[in-house]
């Protein structure tokens, strides 16, 4: 991926975005250097592809929905990102390719397993996606938590937890179309990271690993 333009957007963001929420890291020390990650995210703002790319330490390519590279100038800024589109509500197999590709290539894929954004908070039932691309590759698995609100002023954490093994998942196929496996993924390692109170904000309850 070219850095250039990317590196120079992070930059401006950066210095925009962390004071104005007061953005708090937590974990980043535990992600990958090099090769393929599976960023899994929960999604609670439209501002959450940006704030995480400031503060991951490698350049993200996001699965962006596809209403937004309709409108000529958004698509140029988004693909200028290194986004690419994905249609919703469907079996994009394009997206999905693309997705793989990128893994393959050593890259990180941004994705947000929830499809949508959650309005109170809260994980929604999560799509079986990220289950297809951690099945089809080795690539590292990273859990990604956003703990709001996006206040001004207001703390906001970004905790990336530990590579989730999926090594046994791996080994005996278990079935992309299965949604615990993508509930698994993102409710993985960060979350221990996470107050008691903030983690019950966001689940209702315990996800237990697939059987």
């Amino acid at each position: 991926m070219t850095v250039d333009f990317y590196s120079f957007a992070k930059g401006i963001v950066k210095g925009v975005l962390t004071p104005f929420y007061r953005i708090q890291t937590i974990g980043i020390e535990q992600f990958p250097k090099e090769g393929g990650v599976l960023l899994c995210a929960n999604h609670i703002s439209n501002l959450d592809p940006p704030v995480i790319g400031i503060t991951a330490p490698r350049p993200i390519r996001f699965m962006a929905k596809e209403e937004l590279f309709r409108a000529p100038v958004v698509k140029t800024l988004v693909k200028s990102l290194h986004a690419f589109p994905v249609k919703r509500g469907m079996n994009d197999r394009q997206a999905l390719r693309t997705g793989l590709e990128v893994l393959k290539q050593g890259e990180v894929l941004g994705i947000f397993p929830e499809g949508t954004r959650s309005k109170d908070g809260r994980l929604k039932k999560a799509l079986p996606g990220v289950g297809f691309f951690a099945l089809r590759t080795d690539a590292a698995v990273v859990p990604c938590a956003i703990v709001g609100p996006y206040r001004p002023f207001v703390p906001l954490k970004v905790v990336y937890g530990a590579p989730v093994d999926m090594a046994p998942l791996r080994a005996r196929k278990a079935s992309q179309k299965k949604r615990p496996i993508t509930l698994w993924i993102i409710s993985a390692g960060c979350w221990k990271s996470i107050s008691g109170h903030e983690r019950n904000r966001l689940f209702e309850a315990s996800l237990p690993p697939p059987q």
